[in-house]
């Protein structure tokens, strides 16, 4: 009933994640009703996204596909000594936006997952204790997520860090309760986190 270049565009917006089939009629019907330069620029972006983006061979975040390395890595004013390990790129711009870390980041890839076939190898792990050894780093800060899988690689490194170089400090983000959020509505690790972290008053 729809044109069959509308179906296209629907069936492929709707590959998205988050994106249902109503929310891909509404994407792509606004994409015909709009000026034929929108659609343009956003193909053009997306278009760029394999050729303009690499990763970095050091930190593994995303760089332009022009530069060696990573900018947060490569700045001397950047501590190298201090290194936070992440699951995805994107956990980066989120705490860059703190201002108010000036170490760098290395990036595993995912978290470790057995149900979903993701072990250790398969993730960047080996290149970060090449890192702590070349780098003559002295704090790895462990930054997973607060999941099942983001707890279980945080214990993995912490034992496999511990075994390759006892001098080194391990530290973890603080876990608890954010502001606002009511007790009832508090998920299990969340909890356990708080309790564990509670301060005196």
């Amino acid at each position: 009933m729809l044109p069959q270049a509308l179906v296209n565009a629907i069936d492929a917006l709707s590959r998205l994640p988050g994106v249902g089939p109503r929310t891909a009629e509404r994407y792509a019907y606004y994409l015909f009703r709009a000026s034929p330069k929108v659609t343009e620029s956003i193909a053009e972006a997306l278009s760029m996204l394999h050729t303009g983006v690499k990763s970095c061979p050091v930190t593994f975040a995303l760089i332009d596909a022009s530069e060696d390395v990573s900018p947060l890595y490569s700045d001397e004013k950047r501590d190298k000594a201090t290194v936070m390990v992440v699951e995805e790129p994107l956990d980066i711009y989120a705490i860059e936006q703190t201002k108010a870390y000036k170490g760098t980041y290395h990036v595993l890839g995912g978290a470790i997952s057995p149900i979903d076939g993701v072990t250790p190898e398969q993730l960047h792990i080996g290149e970060l204790i090449k890192r702590v050894n070349n780098d003559n780093v002295k704090e790895v800060i462990i930054a997973t997520n607060p999941s099942v899988e983001g707890e279980s690689t945080a214990l993995y490194l912490e034992k496999l860090l511990h075994e390759q170089n006892l001098e080194l400090k391990l530290t973890r983000l603080a876990r608890g309760l954010p502001l606002g959020v009511d007790l009832s509505y508090a998920d299990q690790i969340t909890l356990s986190a708080a309790l564990e972290n509670r301060t005196s008053l």
